[in-house]
């Protein structure tokens, strides 16, 4: 936890700044960029203000204590928060009774539910018996242990040897970063410190993380990335393929990209390469034909380890049990969190090898294994990734079939995992003008309607538990269709503003 006073000066001469000088083209500009960038990432939250979401006592929470993750301070000083208050099953409840479809689980986490009683009595067991020990010195807890043993059997892509215990799925990847530094400086090679991410990336906000992550609002007005992070192309085919290019050709030109950075930079300087198998945060960016087989071709030519960011991905979202096993990746480590206790408690690990000097207070915390361990027994008999099977072509197909709307460009996804992309023209080179806020008036309308999704700019996340029955799915599509019905009416009445 953090408490600080440093950003309230800092944002009061911000907005008193805007104030005084709003009659000015570069000040017009910031006001701009301001909803521009909580629409970038935000992760849900409407930044309309069709429905108040006050308490029914009157009192509400404007202007309230937390500095929300990724949410502006104008957003939460000007309007109140959605407060979530009940979860059951694939639904939430705010604090006024209000039921909504969480179509993202939580962020992309509560695979099994919001009310999976298994996982709450398997807290609340270990909680009685032992709520708390480290994992430090060669002391434990049987739960730590039971977990990584279960954990090094489930990952079946490439034998792993260790698993490291960490609170996050940031945690975890800034471990990988530590782990491949004491690798190599063991092995006698200290030169190989350089990482290699994708543009696009998100592998966390943690420095190092944040750093790996090829998201400009990571990095600005942070001073990242830090230097031994490089970045390569993002391999989205609809938005960066060159005319008349197949994905095959795509996916070669990208790994060749890929090989003239490592020879600029010197492959003796390179530690290791970073990829999720899809995309997340990044807009759900699904690999194009071949890109796996020939960007692991490269890093292995060049003895580069490769580390697979799992966070989203793992333990069924895609329809396998990892994105390893669906994209034949074979990974040297991986990074799991997320739905690995489907985000009942904070937990993420890092398979890896050797022992060094790091750790946290709560690496392998007894509460958050115990219900890690119950959650992952829950996904073997309940053969949740052949349930995620099942349904996954309801929800794709049900989404897809709006793909023929005017102001959607492209709808990609698999498994249960899915975006949409707003655009002009279908093209991903006429984005809707940003002051626009396509993406922002969309959440609002499935807000409306009783449906939560994920805004990042234009772009529409979606990802809900894998316990998602057919009706749920019909009601999610149900209120998609009614969303983006009113959105289209919207952007036909800011165009002809526009003329």
């Amino acid at each position: 936890m953090v408490i600080t006073r440093l950003l309230l000066a800092s944002l009061n001469s911000q907005l008193s700044s805007y104030a005084r000088h709003a009659s000015s083209k570069s000040c017009q500009e910031h006001l701009i960029q301001v909803p521009r960038l909580a629409r970038l990432y935000s992760s849900g939250a409407s930044l309309q203000k069709e429905e108040s979401t006050e308490s029914k006592d009157g009192q509400g929470f404007k202007g309230h204590d937390m500095l929300a993750p990724f949410t502006p301070g104008w957003q939460t000083t000007d309007s109140h928060p959605l407060v979530i208050e009940k979860a059951e099953g694939s639904y939430l409840y705010d604090i006024n009774g209000k039921k909504y479809l969480d179509s993202l689980a939580g962020l992309w986490c509560t695979a099994l539910g919001g009310s999976e009683p298994r996982l709450v009595n398997a807290a609340v067991a270990q909680l009685n018996t032992l709520p708390f020990y480290h994992s430090f010195w060669n002391r434990t807890t049987k739960p730590s242990l039971d977990l990584a043993k279960e954990l090094v059997e489930t990952f079946t892509a490439r034998k792993m040897a260790k698993v490291f215990f960490t609170n996050s799925g940031s945690e975890a990847n800034d471990t990988q970063v530590k782990l491949v530094w004491y690798y190599n400086n063991a092995l006698g090679r200290p030169e190989k410190k350089k990482f290699i991410a994708r543009a696009k990336a998100y592998h966390g906000s943690t420095v190092i993380a944040a750093s790996l992550s090829g998201l400009p609002a990571l990095h600005q007005k942070f001073n990242l990335p830090v230097p031994f992070v490089l970045h390569t192309d993002c391999p989205h085919y609809w938005r960066y393929h060159l005319p008349g290019e197949t994905e095959e050709e795509f996916s070669s030109r990208l790994a060749n990209n890929l090989e003239k950075l490592i020879l600029k930079e010197g492959p003796e300087t390179i530690a290791a390469f970073i990829a999720e198998p899809v995309m997340g945060a990044g807009g759900v960016i699904t690999p194009p034909a071949t890109y796996f087989e020939k960007v692991q071709a490269v890093v292995k030519k060049y003895d580069i380890l490769f580390i697979a960011d799992e966070v989203i991905c793992g333990f069924g979202r895609l329809g396998t049990t990892f994105g390893c096993d669906k994209y034949n990746i074979k990974p040297d480590l991986v990074s799991v969190a997320k739905a690995l206790s489907s985000a009942y408690l904070p937990i993420g690990a890092s398979n890896k090898l050797g022992i060094f000097s790091h750790g946290f207070t709560y690496s392998g915390h007894p509460v958050s294994c115990a219900v890690a361990i119950e959650a992952l027994k829950i996904y073997k008999e309940r053969n949740i990734v052949e349930q995620v099977n099942r349904i996954a072509p309801r929800f794709q197909d049900g989404l897809k079939a709006f793909s023929d709307s005017p102001i959607i460009g492209e709808i990609r996804g698999t498994g249960l995992i899915l975006c949409t992309e707003f655009t002009d023209n279908k093209s991903p080179n006429d984005p809707f003008p940003p002051e626009w806020g396509i993406g922002a008036y969309f959440v609002a309308q499935c807000e409306k309607r009783g449906m939560l999704v994920r805004v990042a700019g234009d772009n529409i996340a979606m990802a809900p538990p894998f316990i998602i029955t057919p009706k749920e799915v019909d009601e999610l599509i149900r209120i998609y269709g009614e969303a983006l019905k009113v959105t289209e009416e919207r952007v036909k009445e800011l165009k002809s503003q526009k003329k």
